[in-house]
């Protein structure tokens, strides 16, 4: 789900005077740096409620693995929103944005296996890394190379959630 958003007369102005993208750039960059946004605080919310519920057998294993991945999560939030920003986009303004722009799905279960929370955070992190591969693309179409840069180390570094993850599941 693609979701575009027109900038008005106040975000072409900033456009303008802080970037030499085109208007429809700055619009379809915005749109998938809010999305990926979005996604970014879902996926944190989600790895900090599983590290806040883990329990078991290998709990300060993963209690650890799951809170340095929450941390790594979070710092990407202020690059990406200050990155639409420089190129004069809006970003997210609040929870309600979250929730209508995230394409990762919350988990609300009262009681989740460590398996099932370490399978379900692999999952995510997948799903994170086509949604930053597609956004690259769009970031390319526009010769936006800052922005694209950005994106790949995102990409690696949840490449390599992804792989602690799903070496963790694989051994259980």
């Amino acid at each position: 789900m693609r979701t575009t958003v027109a900038l008005d007369t106040h975000d072409q102005a900033v456009s303008a005077a802080t970037t030499d993208l085109s208007r429809d750039g700055v619009a379809e960059i915005s749109s998938e740096l809010r999305q990926l946004l979005a996604d970014v605080f879902a996926l944190y919310l989600k790895t900090k409620n599983f590290h806040w519920h883990m329990s078991g057998r290998h709990f300060r294993d993963y209690h650890l693995l799951l809170d340095e991945q929450a941390e790594q999560i979070f710092a990407m939030t202020d690059d990406i929103a200050e990155r639409a920003r420089k190129i004069g986009g809006t970003t997210i303004h609040s929870i309600s944005d979250i929730s209508r722009l995230q394409r990762l799905k919350d988990n609300n279960a009262e009681s989740v296996t460590p398996k099932d929370m370490l399978a379900e955070l692999t999952s995510d992190n997948q799903q994170l890394t086509r949604s930053l591969r597609s956004a690259h693309q769009v970031c390319e179409k526009h010769n936006d190379v800052a922005t694209t840069s950005l994106i790949e180390v995102w990409i690696d570094q949840t490449e390599r959630r992804t792989w602690f993850l799903s070496e963790v599941v694989s051994g259980l």
